[in-house]
């Protein structure tokens, strides 16, 4: 059940929203790091005042909430509860002490320390969350957003997914037709000239955030020229992130190929041809197998074929 929390324990939290305590400010609002009665840290999202006092729309966004919060996913940031105010609405996440993923990759120190093993596991975690919510949830959902600033890592550096169900909680009566959606450079294709947004909008920013979090970058470049034969013609080591010592481990060689062979299906123009979710964190999950083939040998083409 969703928890409600008090206005006054947010209003104590923040210092009356006091900017020191802001983390981050977006589109739907800003988000504060506050401490709870209970000792509890938490992120607090203030969503931005609403036009609307419509009692349907309160009670679209009390239903959604809940949807939101029986999800139970260790790769899904949780969603701890709700706070309606007059026309202020709040959401109460768990927090995740290093932040977004986007950031980490921009800070050299932090890429490093991060190394292969836990790159190969963000993409991981990303890929059992997304399988999560497409195929275990009724009715599924599609998180249509996914980016490396929507991955976020706890003090451990496990990765979880936040801010799906934001576009739901904001637009509830919306078809999977829509306007917004995503974020510039990391949308599918089919939607310049499609408005449906499915489960393969997602898969195709799933390929996406798995090359930027190998190559410590996004992959703007690659992905303008991901079948030309000079892309195909390169080598994966000329893509991976420069900033680390090239993997040497045969079961960590084989985990970083996989992550680029699923990028790569990932990112097929045609929809249709792209895995599910399932399929990707299915094929992560039965992967143990260390890789034979030396790791300089391995081109682009291979993975795209493979």
């Amino acid at each position: 059940t969703t928890n409600r929390i008090g206005y006054d324990d947010i209003i104590k939290a923040t210092n009356d929203f006091d900017i020191r305590y802001c983390i981050g400010t977006g589109g739907y609002g800003s988000v504060y790091r506050a401490q709870l009665p209970n000792g509890k840290v938490i992120a607090l999202k203030k969503l931005h005042h609403l036009e609307t006092e419509e009692l349907a729309f309160v009670k679209c966004f009390k239903n959604e909430v809940q949807i939101l919060s029986n999800i139970r996913h260790r790769n899904i940031v949780k969603l701890y509860g709700f706070c309606l105010h007059n026309r202020d609405m709040f959401l109460v996440y768990e927090y995740m002490e290093r932040g977004s993923l986007f950031s980490v990759l921009r800070i050299d120190e932090e890429a490093i320390e991060i190394g292969w093993t836990q790159q190969v596991n963000t993409v991981q975690a990303v890929a059992h969350a997304l399988s999560y919510l497409h195929h275990d949830c009724t009715p599924p959902i599609v998180h249509r957003d996914i980016s490396s600033n929507n991955i976020l890592l706890n003090s451990k550096l496990e990765a979880a997914i936040r801010d799906f169900g934001t576009a739901r909680l904001l637009y509830p009566d919306s078809s999977n037709q829509t306007v917004v959606a995503g974020t510039l450079g990391y949308v599918a294709p089919e939607l310049a000239y499609t408005m449906v947004v499915t489960e393969k909008c997602d898969a195709y920013c799933f390929g996406v955030v798995a090359l930027e979090t190998i190559m410590g970058k996004h992959p703007t470049e690659l992905l303008s020229s991901l079948t030309s034969p000079s892309t195909l013609s390169m080598k994966l080591i000329d893509i991976l992130d420069p900033r680390l010592p090239l993997p040497t481990n045969p079961v960590v060689v084989g985990k970083l190929v996989l992550v680029a062979k699923m990028a790569f299906a990932c990112l097929h123009s045609r929809p249709k041809s792209r895995p599910t979710m399932l399929n990707v964190s299915q094929e992560f999950l039965s992967s143990k197998k260390a890789m034979a083939t030396p790791l300089r040998s391995i081109s682009l083409e291979q993975l795209h074929h493979a």
